[in-house]
């Protein structure tokens, strides 16, 4: 049966000086093995709170609704445990790991996942191939994480993560944002491969449709105001390019 990501009316919270400000007003969102969702809307709509909320950031409080993955309670579980079920999340601003080198914490993190370390032989040809694809130096494996890269290699190694942990859901968080045109193809021809090569479910979210030409999505979702206020096909992406948000601001939920 095909794994399933399923959001039910979730509710979050973040503490502000002034007590807790609620973000999300009850999204609904449901993502199967292979599909691509697009998640678009303006500035400070929730976008990124539900990407980190999804993948447990102790910064937002769920106040209420669930998020499953194939029937189990992904909220139930430890940050680490979500990852081990296979759900991914690249970041708009990947963090710095100053001593951990790229090389140890990819194959660190393989082996949280996989329950064991992968062999060394198959792991180095592995790493090596990916990097290339992804059209990185190899002396960037010695690098440590993050650490002085500029934002497109922040965000090729994000694309080099998901591709070698080979997650079942990845949420990609404005992994466009800060990418000149080519580091832009480069990492969006990195997700197709993964998508395709392992049948992976994408939320991709994002404020653009530029990086849309490159991944294509089966459904695209306009989030207003911590909810979804519209869905439909690729279509409305374009009608998004050409209208902006200004219509959903206002209005209710519509469904293109």
């Amino acid at each position: 049966m095909a794994s399933t990501l399923e959001i039910r009316d979730l509710h979050v919270s973040v503490e502000t000086e002034s007590g807790p400000k609620e973000i999300l007003r009850g999204v609904n969102l449901t993502i199967s093995a292979g599909e691509i969702h697009a998640v678009m809307g303006p500035n400070g709509s929730g976008k990124s709170t539900l990407a980190y909320s999804v993948a447990g950031h102790p910064k937002y409080t769920i106040t209420s609704g669930t998020v499953t993955m194939d029937g189990q309670d992904v909220l139930a579980m430890s940050v680490d445990e979500r990852a081990q079920a296979g759900l991914f999340l690249a970041m708009q601003y990947p963090v710095e790991v100053p001593g951990v080198s790229v090389s140890n914490f990819l194959r660190t993190a393989k082996t949280a996942i996989d329950g064991e370390a992968p062999k060394l032989r198959h792991w180095v040809k592995d790493v090596k191939g990916a990097m290339n694809r992804l059209k990185m130096d190899p002396s960037f494996a010695e690098r440590d994480v993050n650490a002085g890269f500029s934002g497109g290699e922040k965000k090729r190694h994000e694309i080099l993560q998901m591709e070698l942990l080979k997650p079942k859901f990845a949420i990609l968080d404005e992994t466009d944002s800060g990418l000149d045109i080519d580091a832009l193809r480069v990492v969006s021809e990195g997700v197709n491969r993964a998508h395709d090569d392992n049948d992976m479910g994408v939320l991709l979210i994002t404020h653009y449709t530029r990086i849309l030409r490159y991944i294509k999505p089966d459904f695209v979702h306009v989030f207003v105001d911590g909810r979804v206020a519209a869905e439909g096909g690729p279509e409305l992406a374009e009608k998004l390019e050409a209208e902006g948000y200004d219509k959903y601001l206002t209005g209710q939920a519509v469904t293109a």
